[in-house]
């Protein structure tokens, strides 16, 4: 009986293994676009998942404004947001056929906070300190939210919970094979953190910053004000990005990205802003 559990026991890292393989998927969320993005992703959590937690997440949010008297307190200001949501979501359908047809929102937080964001499914959010404190245009706007958008559209909150997942198999099944306690697979958790999802993530904040300034430039609003935002935001924060930004590249190599794929997508602005006049 005692060998036939030890032989289970050793087969158990098998079994997971095989359980992380068969899960994972492997996708191409998003058309390439203009900007080039052609990284293909793991996937274990299904969109639908994803969806729903984010809309029951994002919901409890709102309703916790609510108590404070927290949400949409500026309707001017609400409306200035929503305005720009408003040319940038149907530019989306350039990355995704789907996503002009997500169930979007877009509310006002206000927050002294230097932050913003779009949860999968399309829920915006802006906090009123990152319009007022860094005094923003609306290409400014355009650009944050261009950004905030792309990480939804290549669902990196999607990817990165499948990372975690498999990172906590692989945990599972070394501390299996090799007998170790907690305070092992700890550690290993630990190395797989800072040398498997960090590195990852700062990837998807360029991919974010890149289908960003297209989104803004295809809505008709200036891909060059992602210069202009990062100098404001490097400036408030006494040269470290805020803490929302905090995994992004350096502040040199980010500001000369910006520059070439902001020149990339200056035709498609030059596009939408000619078809935005009246005609004489």
């Amino acid at each position: 009986m005692k060998k036939r559990f030890t032989c289970l026991q050793g087969l158990l890292p098998v079994m997971i293994a095989a359980t992380v393989v068969t899960a994972c998927q492997t996708v191409q969320t998003t058309q390439s676009g203009a900007v080039g993005i052609e990284r293909k992703q793991m996937m274990m959590v299904s969109s639908k998942e994803m969806d729903l937690a984010s809309s029951q997440s994002y919901h409890q949010i709102l309703q916790q404004a609510g108590q404070k008297n927290a949400l949409n307190r500026n309707r001017e200001q609400v409306e200035r947001v929503r305005a720009v949501a408003r040319r940038l979501i149907p530019a989306t359908g350039a990355f995704r056929s789907d996503a002009p047809g997500w169930q979007w929102e877009v509310n006002v937080l206000s927050s002294n906070e230097l932050n913003a964001w779009c949860m999968a499914g399309g829920k915006i959010a802006f906090y009123s300190g990152i319009i007022e404190r860094l005094d923003l245009s609306d290409d400014e706007i355009a650009a944050i939210m261009g950004h905030e958008i792309a990480h939804a559209l290549r669902e990196h909150a999607r990817e990165r919970a499948s990372q975690s997942m498999v990172t906590n198999l692989g945990v599972a099944v070394v501390g299996a094979a090799l007998g170790v306690g907690s305070a092992g697979t700890d550690l290993i958790g630990t190395v797989a953190k800072v040398s498997f999802e960090l590195p990852n993530s700062r990837e998807h904040e360029t991919e974010a910053d890149r289908i960003g300034v297209e989104l803004a430039a295809r809505g008709g609003y200036d891909p060059r004000a992602a210069i202009s935002l990062w100098q404001k935001m490097a400036k408030v924060s006494n040269g470290a990005p805020p803490q929302w930004l905090s995994t992004h590249p350096s502040n040199e190599t980010r500001q000369q990205d910006l520059q070439q794929y902001a020149a990339r997508v200056m035709p498609l602005y030059e596009q939408a802003t000619q078809r935005a006049r009246p005609v004489k």
